[in-house]
């Protein structure tokens, strides 16, 4: 069964609404310019919260080409379980943090992507997820509605457990995993009413769907 990621949590409320419909990680962004942003003391108060209801969901922190030092800091500070890294962060870096880390792969081509896989192979060996495919930077690194290159995703799925990013929501969510095969999906802008708060039907009926 395809895992879910919600993606752009900001508040309880949210958390609630993506765990009653099933969701398999949360999502927070520790990137100061997304609208999705929370301090890590933010995201610390609402995944207490998410303790109190499971020890299963995993939650994830977003970062952007951020240091060793600020990653660790902050996974720490809101007793986070994975790390996304988003940005330019290098193979060593990746591999410094273990099984607690996956990079983005956000490429306009197959050959790019294959490029990037070869990259960082050796650094996330092993790790579930391994890399989220997501669409190139537009205005932000992530959280931009548009769509990801499926045809290069699922070349990467093939080779490892991925997440699927990159302008899904409701009406594409079943077409993609169909034709990528990942390991999961990412949504955030997709099923949103306002950045940074979710529609609770959409969140519903995405997850159902994803699931199917």
């Amino acid at each position: 069964m395809t895992i879910v990621k919600i993606c752009g949590i900001t508040n309880i409320d949210d958390v609630c609404a993506a765990m009653d419909a099933g969701a398999d990680m949360l999502g927070f962004i520790f990137y100061p310019p997304s609208p999705r942003y929370v301090t890590p003391e933010q995201a610390r108060e609402i995944i207490f919260a998410v303790r109190r209801q499971s020890s299963v969901v995993r939650v994830v922190g977003v970062f952007v080409s951020e240091s060793l030092e600020h990653v660790r800091t902050v996974m720490e500070t809101a007793a986070l379980d994975l790390a996304q890294l988003h940005g330019k962060e290098s193979p060593e870096m990746v591999r410094e943090l273990g099984t607690r880390a996956y990079k983005s792969i956000q490429a306009t081509d197959l050959d790019t992507a294959r490029v990037l896989m070869a990259n960082y192979r050796a650094a996330v060996d092993g790790n579930i997820p391994a890399f989220i495919a997501d669409a190139p930077p537009a205005k932000l690194p992530g959280g931009n509605g548009m769509v990801a290159d499926w045809s290069a995703a699922r070349e990467i799925a093939k080779a490892f457990p991925i997440l699927l990013a990159g302008g899904l929501n409701v009406e594409n969510a079943r077409a993609a995993i169909e034709m990528v095969n990942p390991y999961g999906v990412d949504v955030s802008s997709g099923v949103e009413r306002a950045p940074g708060l979710k529609d609770h039907a959409k969140v519903r009926e995405f997850i159902k769907r994803a699931k199917q």
